[in-house]
Order: structure tokens, then sequence, then C-alpha cells
């Protein structure tokens, strides 16, 4: 009996070593995805404009990296606060922790060179070596045209400096450490020629990310079976919002679209009597969706994603888009 608690005991030990040198790796290994690049980018006005395209109407990078008026519908960006960051992102809607947004404003950022900001974009791997969170969608951005980064970082670099303290993001067990093994090396495309649609629309689905929230979300892991089919949900303070099938099905999708409805849809947005109509919060349905941003989008670039989208194939899933809390206890 004795013999077979000491072998217990030395198997548990050897247990407890393996999984703490585990943790050790981890933390202290990764993320590992190679130094930041030496470059220097040589900023040009076609490069910002480009990347303020990007920035505010494609990738979204001021979406998340600005104050958002959940005051009004669908929560748009507060006047004279581009990037500064500070947007919390917490437990209450659904994220295993409290994450910040970080300030990306010369006054957050001019101490970083363009490698380092280039390799947080593309890798979500920070100055300091720390991973960023995949709220911001790094490996997307990993997969697009270096050159559409380099324009990011150009607009990024023209911004106004907006003097504000991020605090540190703080993860729940076992966040904290899986967090670090979820940065992996940019593997990086060309952008297709708009004569491409199919191709072009895909590119631009990919750097607006409309995969990652369109696509149901569960214990860390997308539902693969069910990509662009809707069903993800975020908590909000008056009920749950789930996103919609993008798929071309004909009964629970967008089968029965045509382009002119697609893109009428965010143009409705441009209007910002319509796109910044004031909601209470606590009583009225809102969406996380950051339409008055995507409305930004080129009818052409909006048409492409579009044409993309119905070449998916269609998925029937139905979705319900809001749930009040009232009316699920």
């Amino acid at each position: 009996m004795r013999k077979v608690l000491r072998i217990s005991g030395i198997l548990l030990g050897i247990i407890v070593l393996i999984i703490l040198g585990a943790a050790f790796y981890i933390k202290t290994f990764l993320p590992n995805v190679g130094a930041a690049p030496d470059i220097k980018i040589v900023s040009t006005t076609e490069k910002i404009e480009r990347g303020k395209y990007l920035a505010n109407h494609v990738t979204v990078c001021m979406d998340c990296h600005s104050t958002r008026d959940w005051k009004m519908y669908a929560g748009p960006m507060m006047p004279d606060n581009l990037g500064k960051g500070g947007e919390e992102f917490n437990r209450t809607m659904g994220f295993p922790g409290v994450i910040y947004a970080a300030n990306i404003t010369p006054a957050g950022i001019s101490s970083w060179t363009d490698g380092e900001i280039f390799r947080a974009i593309t890798t979500g791997v920070r100055k300091n070596g720390k991973p960023i969170f995949p709220v911001m969608p790094h490996r997307n951005y990993g997969t697009l045209d270096p050159e559409d980064i380099e324009a990011i970082i150009c607009y990024l670099r023209s911004l106004p400096p907006v003097e504000n303290k991020v605090p540190e993001s703080q993860y729940d067990f076992p966040m904290n450490f899986i967090v670090n093994t979820i940065p992996v090396k940019a593997v990086f495309s060309k952008r297709p020629d708009t004569s491409d649609v199919v191709a072009y629309g895909k590119y631009m689905v990919t750097a607006a990310s409309c995969r990652d929230c369109h696509t149901p979300f569960e214990k860390g892991q997308f539902d693969t079976a069910f990509y662009f089919a809707g069903g993800r949900s975020f908590q909000l303070p008056v009920g749950l919002v789930t996103t919609a099938n993008l798929t071309p099905d004909k009964e629970t999708g967008t089968g029965t679209w045509n382009k002119e409805m697609f893109v009428n849809r965010f143009a409705a947005y441009r209007d910002s009597t319509y796109a910044h109509r004031p909601v209470d919060m606590s009583k009225e349905f809102t969406t996380m969706m950051p339409w008055y941003v995507y409305s930004g989008m080129t009818d052409y670039d909006l048409g492409a994603i579009y044409v993309y989208l119905q070449s998916l194939k269609p998925i029937k899933h139905a979705v319900v888009k809001f749930q009040p809390y009232t009316a699920r206890k």
C-alpha cells in the first residue's frame, strides 16, 4: 500500500511539475511571433487618405479606440476623441476579464517604431511583448496587404495627440495564460484588383472582420459550420443582441436581397439625423453593429462585399436578433 502511495505521489509530483513548467513557458516565452520588423514608413498624402478610409470605415480601428456614445443608436463615436482609447470590454459584456482599447494617437504611440506598430496590428503583440486580446482581430489584419497596414500607420501618426493614460487589461484565469498563445505570425496577401469583384469583396470582408461577429462563438471557438450564418451574441444593458445571418439563404439569410438593397442598408446611416437618433440603453433596443462607421465605405466596396457574401454556401440558420432580458426571466 505504501509503495502504491509513493508511486502515486511521484506521478502527481511529475504532473504538477509539467503543469508548472508549461505555465512558466507560456508566461515567459509566449507570445513568440518574432521581432518587430525594422521598417521606416514614408508617409504621403495618398497613404494618409487610404489609412483614414480603412481605419474609420473598413478595419474600424477608430470605432474601438474611441469613446462611443451609447445614448445614441449603435453607439456612434463621440467627437474630439478619435483614437484616445480607454473603451472598456468587461465581464458584463461576456469578456473574460476587463480589456481596454489602447490610446493609438501619437500621445500613446509616439515612442513606438513603425515596425512595432506594424507587428501589433498584424500579430497582436505590443511593444513590450505582451499580447493583445483578439477583440482586435489582428489575425485578420495579418492576412491583408502590407501596404494597407502601412497606410493605417501613416494615418495614426497624423492624428491629433490626445493625452489619455489607459489602464492595463486584466484577464481572468485561465485566459491570463491562454491569451499568450493566441498571437501568430502574419501571412500577408496582395489586395486583389477591384475588377475581380468576388476576390476583392472577400478581401474587404476580411478587413472589416464581418465573419468574426457573424459567426457563433462559444468557449473561445468559432463554430466553423456556421461561418457568416449569424448567431454570435453580445450582452447589452437592455438585452441580448445577436448577429444576423449573412449567407444567401432565402429563408433566414440575405438570399432575397439584391445589391442595391444591401448597399442602401448601409447608406441610410450616412444621414446623421437617421444614424444618430437617441436611445435609452436601459429600455430600448440598440446594436453593437457600427452602422455609421461602415456606411462610410464606398458604394463599390459595399457592393463587392455583397457579391462575395452571395457567393457563399447558403446556411439555414434562423436568428433571434434581440431578446430583452425581461422576456428571458
